[in-house]
């Protein structure tokens, strides 16, 4: 027992933390694996002192007092090293001796995450019930059974396009005058959302970029994944699998320097440049990737001195409106492709997303607008801003769905949607929710994670210490001895298999309503909600 003096009020037991490691001595076989993998070191090797009477029967002798000294495991109670109930323990335990326990009434945590005068930060997404996406239902179902249309029995092809779609009298205007039409690029519409060579580890980027090329060049799905912001490995730049990665900058411009050196030298154009000018995990709030994860490789890429916090200001320093913006930022980055390569800029929701779309329709070198909404994210980010910022990503798309329509240019400028998509499982069906909103594509980035790397963080803020390097399955992590856990190869192999599905679930959804060579973009009518406030503001049927 702690002695009296040593108890301050911010002493903590182990009933007033979320996650107790529960350990059964009869069981445990000393070996230290436990204590040994923990990212956190929320347990330790502890000697205990066990007293036990002995009670004689009858009245002949009086009970006696026998102490024992047995060693065994100890979890720590204070807040900084807290546990985060990711389970490795379990994992590694030979005989299951050890296991965390969530307790949803320990809420004293919370209230002693600031040490250091320093508010709490984490990866992962915000504590959220289900989300308005999954209470969509698709309702729109035909009543004649065509076969072409059966996704069971046969095959038709999901694509997307990314790029500035002219009018014709527009495109030939824009031929004629300059020689010059918006490039275009066919696409699957699941992107994998950015995430940067540097918040992921290097088997967890190369396992990505691996399963990437298989999926277009073995079962022909154009699959496209975003670099996020901090460059990508060299060879991927002078390779030919450099078309199926959308190269991003960010506020920080890290990488960039490595990216435009290496121009004159690529043997493809990447398949698109995103601008990123905010994320949906800490509307405007910069990233930050902690010196924890910046090693000697990271910092030659990015062109920093090792062992230094990356901060990634909120906005571009160089630019004061969007307007600016899309003269410099989105003009530049077509003039050094040679206007070859599809451009245009990702925000986070908000209610300003309009003025941005209306600025962008008209440029004609602008080749479309992501959206993140307010769930998206893994970086690290204050709480403040993870659960109490931020626009959600239906309305948000389905306001701008609606602004180019009343344009009459809905089919002009693709729109692409973040945040939050998969975060209960529903892939598929957030996927499609998204598109009959008017979103020409989706991207993921948590789920993919989770799906294809077997990520352990949970909404419940299980894990979730993306943002300290510590990542125990070696998925966010720069150490060699984590990381190495994960296995490339293995993290391909499921992304091919993740893929497959959502394909075959997706087309589970279309084929009824009648679809078979286009997305049913903005296909609203298909959609109904049992909460009616939800229904009125998104324009779909209020259906119980």
């Amino acid at each position: 027992m702690q002695p009296a003096q040593g108890i301050t009020p911010s002493t903590l037991s182990v009933k007033d933390l979320p996650w107790q490691v529960e350990w059964d001595r009869a069981t445990c076989a000393l070996c230290g694996r436990c204590t040994a993998v923990c990212p956190v070191n929320a347990i330790e090797l502890g000697v205990h002192r066990q007293r036990i009477v002995d009670a004689p029967v009858g009245l002949a002798k009086r009970p006696s007092n026998a102490h024992t000294v047995y060693h065994g495991v100890r979890q720590r109670t204070d807040a900084a090293y807290a546990c985060v109930g990711c389970g490795m323990c379990t994992m590694v335990c030979p005989n299951n001796a050890i296991r965390p326990v969530h307790q949803a009434e320990a809420t004293a945590l919370r209230f002693h995450n600031n040490r250091g005068g320093q508010p709490r930060t984490r990866g992962g997404r915000r504590n959220d019930p289900l989300g308005l996406l999954d209470q969509i239902k698709f309702i729109r179902i035909s009543m004649l059974t065509d076969p072409a249309l059966d996704a069971g029995r046969h095959e038709f092809e999901l694509r997307t396009l990314l790029g500035r779609i002219l009018p014709p009298e527009e495109g030939m205007a824009a031929l004629h005058g300059n020689g010059w039409v918006p490039p275009v690029r066919e696409i699957y519409p699941l992107v994998i959302g950015g995430m940067s060579f540097g918040a992921l580890s290097p088997n967890m980027w190369e396992g990505l970029q691996m399963g990437v090329a298989y999926l277009n060049e073995e079962m022909g799905m154009p699959v496209r994944m975003c670099t996020g912001e901090g460059g990508c490995p060299p060879r991927l730049l002078r390779s030919r699998f450099l078309k199926y990665v959308i190269l991003q900058i960010a506020s920080g411009y890290f990488g960039w320097d490595e990216i435009l050196h290496a121009i004159p030298e690529m043997k493809e154009d990447p398949c698109a440049i995103e601008i990123k000018y905010g994320q949906g995990a800490k509307p405007g709030d910069g990233g930050l990737l902690m010196w924890h994860k910046v090693n000697k490789l990271i910092a030659s890429i990015r062109g920093v001195p090792p062992g230094v916090s990356l901060p990634s200001p909120p906005t571009h320093q160089t630019k004061y409106s969007i307007e600016e913006a899309v003269a410099k930022m989105i003009q530049s980055m077509s003039m050094a492709w040679g206007f070859r390569v599809p451009v245009y800029p990702k925000i986070s929701g908000t209610a300003t997303a309009l003025a941005v779309l209306n600025n962008l329709v008209r440029n004609p070198y602008a080749a479309g607008l992501a959206i993140d909404g307010e769930d998206g994210g893994t970086g690290a980010a204050y709480n403040i801003s993870m659960n109490h910022m931020g626009h959600p990503i239906a309305s948000n798309i389905r306001d701008c769905y609606n602004a180019l329509a009343a344009q009459g240019r809905q089919n002009e400028i693709p729109i692409m949607a973040g945040g939050g998509i998969g975060k209960n499982g529903n892939l598929a069906h957030n996927a499609a929710a998204l598109i009959m909103l008017g979103a020409s594509m989706v991207q993921s980035g948590k789920y993919i994670m989770q799906a294809a790397a077997g990520c352990v963080g949970s909404e419940v803020d299980r894990c979730n210490i993306c943002n300290i390097g510590r990542c125990p399955k070696g998925i966010t992590s720069q150490d060699p001895r984590v990381y190495r856990r994960l296995d490339p190869e293995k993290v391909a192999e499921r992304l091919v298999d993740v893929y497959l599905a959502f394909d075959t679930e997706l087309k589970k959804v279309f084929a009824p309503l009648g679809r078979s060579t286009s997305l049913p973009v903005g296909m609203s009518d298909a959609l109904g909600i049992a909460d009616r406030n939800a229904a009125e503001r998104l324009g779909i049927r209020y259906v119980v």
